[in-house]
């Protein structure tokens, strides 16, 4: 037999696994368990079990009819089972890809039923559960809609287990659109809630991620650092998928703070050896670039990481303000000693395109961080000394800002004796 002859007989022998097991699994559901636990207990192993046999085979389309059937038998079972189940059976869709649609559809369908059923904290739980899906759907304004709904129902029943997921939710949201104050504060409400309670570990390495987003946000590294490890070593413990993209984030407070070879130290060291991969090696590069102030190595390195540096919004924010800085400093250290230089000098220089060097330089010119002018018809940049500051221009500004103090202050002494 040849290849691909063992090939289709593979297949059609896990296709046959297949339906015999989830024929075992339907009939076992199908048998009446009354109110023996010990039968309710095999119920909930045969559903959940066929549930990941759905998800390990991505049949989408079944897992979904096997939520909306599962909760017609749910409701013989306690309220907090019954919210255990169906809660694990939508989480079967988070690691099969292409499945957010599914996943909000189906979530959407269970809190109809949880309200029809007087199902108060299960819709509570999977409201808070959807505005996340809306979050990654980037549907920012239908989840901040639902956020705003949820906290009034939250505070009502004074839930603050909730109330800081929700509210760790919303200040993620706000920094996904670029509302940094309105994150903080939001971050802030979760860390008061928190406080009052027994954080889960979970969701305090949330707060912990977060807040070094926030705080990388306003360019304060150093703090941003501190959070991260934090968040690392908790996401760690447990083994959580977000681990290594915290790494990443680590790393980059490391890059930024112009402590390139920690970065190094770090990747080699024993903490990190067992999440080493293509990320860690994008990070690598990238401090390599950085510390050899090389935009052309900085340049290889997008390219050639793409996927690890630019599908992550945070890293690459932050690699774009990083390049554009190092793209400044080349520009001003090739430039400083010539006071006419054609472009395409610089280009070879640099290693950068003709276009590009021609935008920053203007940029750099109306920022004034240099005097001079683009010559476009001859392709040049000619540089002007920085003209001398006249100290009598700048007094006879003070003087007339202090006048224009003194006449206000009269005018309201006048208008006071006239009232």
């Amino acid at each position: 037999m040849n290849r691909n002859g063992i090939l289709l007989k593979e297949e059609g022998d896990e296709m046959c696994d297949f339906e015999e097991i989830e024929r075992s699994l339907i009939e076992q559901l199908k048998k009446d368990f009354g109110t023996d636990e010990k039968k309710m207990k095999q119920h909930e192993e045969a559903l959940i079990k066929l549930g990941e046999l759905y998800r390990d085979h991505r049949k989408l389309n079944e897992l979904a009819e096997l939520i909306k059937k599962s909760l017609v038998f749910l409701k013989n079972f306690a309220k907090a089972k019954t919210a255990k189940i169906v809660r694990t059976l939508i989480d079967l869709f988070s690691s099969v890809p292409d499945s957010l649609e599914f996943q909000i559809n189906v979530t959407k369908e269970t809190i109809n039923w949880a309200t029809e059923n007087n199902r108060i904290f299960l819709k509570l739980s999977l409201e808070t559960r959807i505005i996340g899906l809306y979050m990654k759907e980037k549907q920012y304004s239908k989840a901040l809609q639902l956020v705003d709904v949820l906290l009034i129902e939250l505070k009502r029943l004074d839930d603050k287990f909730q109330l800081v997921e929700v509210y760790l939710l919303e200040s993620q949201i706000y920094h996904a659109i670029k509302n940094i104050p309105k994150a903080r504060a939001s971050l802030t409400s979760a860390k008061t809630c928190a406080n009052a309670i027994y954080c889960l570990p979970h969701i305090q390495t949330g707060l912990d991620l977060q807040s070094g987003i926030l705080h990388a946000e306003e360019k304060d590294y150093n703090t941003a650092y501190s959070y991260f490890y934090e968040a690392f070593e908790g996401f760690s413990a447990s083994s959580d998928p977000r681990t290594v993209p915290t790494i990443k984030y680590l790393l980059l407070c490391k890059i930024m703070l112009n402590a390139s070879n920690d970065v190094q130290s770090f990747i080699t060291g024993k903490v990190a050896q067992k999440h080493a991969g293509r990320d860690l090696d994008a990070m690598s590069a990238v401090a390599r670039a950085h510390q050899n102030r090389s935009l052309a190595d900085f340049e290889k390195a997008l390219h050639d990481y793409k996927n690890e540096l630019n599908d992550d919004p945070i890293v690459y924010s932050h690699l774009t303000v990083l390049y554009d800085t190092l793209l400044k400093q080349n520009l001003s250290k090739i430039i400083e000693p010539f006071s006419r230089v054609e472009l395409d000098h610089i280009s070879k220089l640099i290693g950068i395109c003709v276009s590009k060097i021609e935008e920053k330089l203007s940029q750099m010119i109306l920022d004034k961080v240099f005097h001079g002018v683009l010559d476009q018809g001859t392709g040049c940049l000619i540089i002007f000394d920085e003209p001398e500051q006249d100290a009598t221009y700048n007094a006879a500004l003070d003087t007339i800002k202090h006048m224009n103090t003194v006449v206000d202050l009269l005018q309201e002494k006048v208008n006071f004796f006239f009232l």
